[in-house]
């Protein structure tokens, strides 16, 4: 999956200078009505969950991530709302102490891409096939009967740089490879690059992603929206 302990002090930053609309991701969650118990998949420094939690504050909550220097920024973010734990958990691994009404990834482990009017295709942190089926198998059984599975939409990666708000610049470069595309980021600072990062992502077609979340009994439930911000999948 990587190692992110390079690009955690600098996460936040990047990640709200534009990467990410966080108001209106959490706006496409409460679309799917009050919920009592929530896991995000990958909360990274709680981002999300500060911004959930400030609108439901009588939900159970409980971040999950690989990555220890994420997680105590997570940490110092939420301490004030008692309703959310945080845990670091490996996907494959996963250990809680019970099951969810709604599970969501928006960029963690596991989300869509949607191109123009192609079809969707779903991309994984988890660059092994094996991996993913352990993955999924451990996050069903954390789900209850009839739970929702959120897993975001981003549009199509490419190449670019932009200057952030801290005035580093920050760029990405896209490679294809057999099973998927590796990405490289970077930020600069004048010309000295203070971060790096190369991450092996693994993409599933559309078919072939329904079919791998239906044996771990997740079905997805078409949406009349045009540009959702999920795709929803119910645990039957």
């Amino acid at each position: 999956m990587g190692d992110y302990t390079n690009m955690s002090a600098y996460y936040d930053v990047i990640m709200t200078s534009g990467y990410y609309n966080y108001p209106k991701i959490v706006d496409a969650l409460l679309h799917h009505g009050s919920i009592n118990s929530v896991l995000e998949i990958g909360c990274g420094t709680g981002l999300i969950l500060e911004e959930f939690a400030s609108r439901q504050p009588q939900a159970t909550m409980t971040g999950i991530d690989l990555t220890a220097s994420m997680l105590k920024i997570a940490e110092d973010r939420l301490k004030h709302f008692p309703n959310i734990s945080l845990s670091q958990q490996n996907i494959i691994q996963l250990q809680l102490t019970q099951k969810y009404e709604l599970a969501y990834s928006y960029g963690g482990v596991w989300y869509f891409v949607i191109d123009g009017d192609n079809e969707p295709f779903m991309v994984s942190h988890l660059a092994k096939d094996a991996d993913n089926h352990n993955g999924l198998q451990q996050l069903t059984e954390h789900i209850e009967s009839n739970g929702q599975l959120l897993l975001g939409v981003q549009g199509p990666h490419f190449d670019y740089e932009k200057v952030i708000t801290n005035g580093m610049t920050y760029s990405q470069k896209i490679l294809p490879c057999d099973d998927g595309f590796i990405k490289s980021y970077y930020l600069s600072d004048a010309s000295t690059v203070v971060m790096s990062q190369t991450i092996h992502y693994r993409t599933y077609s559309f078919p072939e992603a329904l079919k791998l979340l239906a044996q771990y009994g997740f079905h997805y439930q078409h949406s009349a929206i045009k540009q959702p911000q999920f795709l929803e999948f119910r645990k039957q």
